[in-house]
């Protein structure tokens, strides 16, 4: 499966072009589906009566000429994917609702190009249901996600092989470097010039990781994938319903490791605009694409 693992130099190279001009940074929210849940599953002490929303959104981030999306949410292709790897009797507990309005029909609609290269903060059903809708990008996941990727497994908390089997993705296994950033002893820098940085957030999946982005107005942005499902639970230092995250978190010390270390980033840096990659609450004020965050 995992055919053409490309090196970090390669992904380096093409985006080293825009690296030294004036960069014209922009992001964009793709919300692409949601469901409706109890509140009491994604906000500690919620009701578990009253329903808000979940999201499962792509994240559009153009670097002068260069577009990549951080996650791709749900797909074109995503009700086959569901029935073919989601069990039954979890299929009650883990859903999305119609209708469903892929990454790449939004793009599509805005006539803009695909992106050549996709990051998934992880490699679970609700983050890559859109990569085959992207086959001639790069898919870069961190080197530690690999292993999942070549042993997709079903299920609310699995890597499905309906997503990410096909022979002909190009991964792209990225290596963190021993730079520190915001508090992270190790960092990606995409474009060189801190605007665009990838860092590991490891306890969700082995490979989990975080985006920062710094847009031109100097406003910056935290994406954190699933290291808590809202900005309720990060402040209150919890990041899942206990069952769910038995479910979903490949290793629970490290998830809340990761977790504490978003919290003290939030403490040290109030302006920072941290967004869990399912919170309707902060997607919602900040707006959707076709409308970018500058």
């Amino acid at each position: 499966m995992l055919k053409r693992i490309l090196p970090l130099l390669a992904l380096s190279l093409a985006l080293s072009h825009g690296a030294h001009a004036a960069p014209s940074v922009q992001l964009a929210i793709i919300k692409t589906a949601r469901v409706a849940v109890a509140e009491g599953l994604l906000v500690p002490g919620g009701s578990f009566t009253k329903q808000i929303d979940s999201n499962f959104s792509a994240f559009l981030v153009r670097h002068g000429d260069d577009m990549l999306l951080f996650d791709t949410g749900m797909g074109s292709q995503i009700d086959a994917q569901y029935r073919q790897d989601m069990p039954a009797w979890w299929r009650p507990f883990f859903k999305y609702e119609a209708p469903v309005r892929p990454a790449r029909q939004q793009l599509d609609e805005a006539g803009l190009a695909p992106p050549g290269l996709l990051l998934l903060s992880h490699s679970h059903w609700d983050h890559a249901g859109g990569v085959p809708d992207f086959p001639a990008a790069r898919i870069g996941v961190a080197a530690a996600e690999l292993p999942l990727i070549q042993r997709p497994s079903r299920g609310p908390g699995g890597s499905w092989a309906s997503q990410l089997a096909a022979p002909g993705i190009r991964w792209e296994a990225l290596q963190f470097q021993a730079r520190p950033h915001r508090g992270y002893a190790q960092s990606l820098d995409l474009f060189g010039d801190g605007t665009v940085v990838l860092v590991p957030m490891p306890g969700h999946t082995p490979g989990s990781m975080g985006l920062f982005v710094k847009v031109d107005s100097g406003r910056e942005f935290f994406f954190i994938g699933d290291v808590a499902w809202t900005l309720a639970a990060l402040r209150a230092g919890t990041p899942k319903f206990w069952a769910a995250s038995l479910l979903v978190d490949g290793h629970a010390q490290q998830t809340l490791e990761s977790l504490a270390q978003v919290r003290a980033l939030m403490a040290a840096e109030p302006a920072l605009v941290v967004v869990p990659a399912h919170d309707s609450a902060v997607q919602d004020a900040l707006g959707y694409f076709p409308q970018w965050l500058n």
